[in-house]
């Protein structure tokens, strides 16, 4: 993955939610592969129960800014210490139906064992960069919902784990701007707004 490719152009910025959050998008070298850390959230969670995210959350008044929300909300999260991160830039905001706009920073972290929150992380799942770019592994449906319009949701399937939602979003961007993968022209369906999801 060039990470190169995301410090060399000009994130889109969301500036009308009603609330702010950050996430780091963690990649790090394992067995010489390139491979994305992504967390599953506890299932007791009010927001996002059982999804795969990255690590991150809601701006606190003391954060200087959203890259230092990301830094502290990883280390609450995964024990990730801010001297561990080399930032490369950021994707572009994203903002979810729950009014959030999500910032998040792409940054390379060593490869060690992370130790998750219990309070609010189930697990933590390391993603090989070549499953997750892998055809097999990826569909993508498009709902119409009155209130929304038109959304594409994307899902990559890995080693048991479905990314999806939100985070599915942002790894679609990050993929294609660090890597050859570049997401179908066309959804593999189109469904009612209330079918079941493939998870």
């Amino acid at each position: 993955m060039d990470l190169s490719r995301v410090a060399s152009r000009d994130a889109e910025t969301v500036t009308d939610a009603g609330r702010q959050a950050a996430v780091v998008a963690p990649v790090l070298v394992r067995d010489g592969e390139d491979h994305v850390l992504f967390t599953k959230r506890a299932d007791h969670l009010g927001e996002h129960p059982g999804q795969m995210s990255f690590p991150g959350g809601s701006r606190e008044p003391s954060d200087d800014d959203l890259r230092a929300t990301a830094l502290r909300e990883a280390y609450e999260e995964i024990g990730l210490g801010a001297d561990e991160v080399e930032f490369f830039g950021r994707l572009d905001d994203i903002e979810t139906i729950t009014d959030y706009s999500v910032r998040p920073f792409v940054a390379r972290i060593p490869d060690r064992e992370y130790e998750p929150d219990e309070r609010e992380v189930a697990e933590i799942a390391v993603l090989a960069e070549s499953d997750l770019t892998d055809p097999d592994n990826y569909e993508s449906e498009l709902r119409v919902r009155p209130q929304y319009g038109e959304l594409r949701i994307h899902f990559f399937h890995v080693d048991g784990y479905t990314v999806w939602g939100a985070t599915g979003r942002m790894l679609v961007q990050l993929l294609e701007l660090t890597t050859d993968w570049r997401m179908p022209a066309e959804p593999d369906r189109v469904v009612d707004p209330d079918a079941e999801l493939p998870l």
